[in-house]
């Protein structure tokens, strides 16, 4: 059988508390989990203080050390 490069995604399996940031996209920015239930995730924003539910939707790309919110 031939063997291809195959992109494996997965859910993050996000915690209530953490900081984290989209780099790009309609959601891009920094945000702080807030909320979470089976379907959704309840992200905040540190600067405007706005909350918006959204579906899960992140896939982990890396992890850092790094300012936050980071001025852009």
């Amino acid at each position: 059988m031939a063997t291809f490069n195959v992109v494996i995604f997965k859910p993050y399996p996000f915690e209530v508390g953490q900081k984290i940031r989209i780099d790009a996209g309609p959601r891009k920015g920094d945000w702080e989990v807030v909320g979470l239930s089976d379907h959704k995730v309840t992200l905040k924003c540190p600067v405007t203080g706005k909350e918006v539910k959204w579906e899960r939707f992140c896939y982990f790309v890396e992890e850092r050390v790094q300012e936050w919110p980071k001025k852009d």
